[in-house]
């Protein structure tokens, strides 16, 4: 059995329809590239995979398990700009994060120690302990995202979402950001679904690249119908597939 069905999802805001008979499998550890024009719903099949929305009709499941009412530790989310906490420190963070299902979102006693063990564990896999009692305002572009994946990690999380989540850094910081997330991956074997505008980027990380666009168009009403998966391609092989370089404005 897949780990992650989509089977049959729509979704509408008021009377614009967004995403319509979106289908796809998806395999515990596999990456997902999400790529697509600007629009298209990315975000929002990022939203519903999240539980932050509910399909207007069809069903998400996950390891076989109903639809997800709202986001819980299960899913980690990571955004382009970055989902810390600024004003605690890069060690408080991470703390932070193991508390919110707790009552007042506080953490006390044996409890506590754990979680600042663990806390101070994960910044040294995500190489930011020599600046665990800094601000994230301090931290270098780079250094903010390895905190904001640290966190969204520290809920050991079964899938990871990435939306946008190096689309701000410089092009250097950038590769090195990829380095770290394939490792990380590698070592955990989370399944990860990024959505990005760099086609590049996607089948470089990507196990696959799920490319989201209108198959069905009224220029009289734009909004009659919704996006879907159009092409599901392999990119393990690390080429991209002639066709795909051949579509205009995916990646627009």
């Amino acid at each position: 059995m897949s780990f992650v069905t989509v089977s049959n999802v729509w979704q509408k805001y008021g009377d614009r329809s967004i995403l319509e008979r979106v289908n796809v499998t998806i395999e515990e550890g596999e990456f997902i590239s999400i790529v697509g024009a600007s629009g298209c719903g990315k975000s929002t099949f990022l939203r519903m995979l999240l539980a932050q929305e509910r399909p207007y009709k069809g069903e998400i499941s996950i390891d076989g398990g109903d639809t997800a009412k709202e986001p819980n530790r299960e899913r980690g989310v990571v955004f382009q700009k970055y989902s810390v906490f600024p004003h605690l420190s890069v060690r408080e963070n991470l703390i932070a994060a193991e508390s919110f299902d707790t009552a007042f979102g506080r953490l006390s006693g044996a409890k506590r120690k754990a979680a600042e063990a663990r806390a101070d564990e994960m910044l040294e896999r995500i190489g930011l302990n020599h600046v665990a009692d800094q601000y994230p305002a301090s931290l270098s572009g780079g250094m903010q995202q390895r905190l904001a994946i640290g966190q969204a990690m520290t809920a050991k999380p079964r899938i990871l979402l990435l939306d946008e989540p190096f689309g701000a850094l410089d092009p250097g910081t950038r590769l090195q950001m990829h380095d770290f997330l394939l490792e990380l991956r590698d070592e955990t074997n989370m399944t990860v679904f990024m959505v990005t505008h760099d086609l590049q980027e996607g089948f470089k990380l990507g196990d696959r690249v799920l490319v989201f666009d209108k198959p069905r168009w009224d220029p009289h009403d734009p909004g009659m119908y919704g996006a879907t998966i159009t092409y599901d391609f392999d990119a393990r092989d690390g080429g991209i597939p002639f066709q795909l370089k051949e579509d205009a404005d995916v990646s627009a």
